[in-house]
């Protein structure tokens, strides 16, 4: 059974309870094989490494540039026959300047999110201010709160919402009407009171289409009345 083919040391996380062939200690956890005796880390001169375990693939990759030695640490897997990786030891300074890296880049990851996520915000609160511009181009009569919540509501980012459609993004009037429509049905008649009560959608929507429409030919003839 031979190790995986690699330049740098190996050591071996034992199945079997074996004993340093040099110093006699034992049972060891880690060893490394001389001419097939088992030696312990001390003995191997690798005792001042500390244990990586596999994982987090950046942080091992860091702590091997950092270390000016390092062993790769496997182990027999009976089921499979072959020896597997199961981290490495390092030198524990590197360890440390390898984790103060990883820890850098987490934090200009953070950073790089919250600018992300700023720049997402400002660009949502200004097209919720063009929708709710619209909205009230179209429908005057509405009242400028309620124009907001329509279009903070059709406009959530990810929702799926007409407002994220192509035409939402584009303010297509058809857009602006099916938001409009919408929060007029689930708002102002009892649409959602029959459906809760068993009416099929689209019978409940026909039950209620008169008083969506007397809401929006009021919301727009209030802007005939001021013209």
């Amino acid at each position: 059974m031979a190790f995986p083919a690699t330049p740098r040391l190996v050591v071996v996380q034992p199945l079997r309870r074996k004993r340093c062939a040099g110093c006699r200690r034992g049972p060891l956890s880690l060893l490394v094989l001389e001419q097939g005796a088992p030696r312990c880390l001390d003995c191997a001169d690798l005792g001042h490494l500390v244990f990586l375990p596999r994982g987090d693939t950046a942080l091992t990759r860091r702590a091997r540039e950092e270390s000016s030695l390092s062993a790769v640490v496997v182990r027999f897997n009976r089921r499979r026959s072959r020896y597997e990786r199961q981290g490495v030891l390092v030198q524990p300074a590197a360890l440390a300047r390898a984790e103060a890296r990883c820890l850098a880049d987490a934090e200009a990851r953070r950073r790089r999110r919250a600018r992300d996520a700023r720049g997402r915000a400002v660009k949502d609160q200004r097209f919720a201010a063009a929708f709710t511009a619209e909205i009230l181009r179209l429908f005057p009569g509405c009242p400028g709160e309620r124009a907001r919540v329509i279009a903070a509501h059709a406009s959530v980012r990810g929702s799926g919402r007409v407002g994220r459609s192509a035409a939402g993004r584009l303010l297509s009037e058809g857009a602006v009407v099916s938001a409009v429509v919408a929060a007029v049905r689930h708002g102002d008649t009892p649409y959602d009171r029959l459906l809760m009560s068993g009416v099929a959608r689209y019978e409940a929507r026909r039950r209620i289409a008169p008083a969506v429409e007397n809401v929006l030919r009021a919301w727009r003839e209030a802007g005939e009345d001021t013209g």
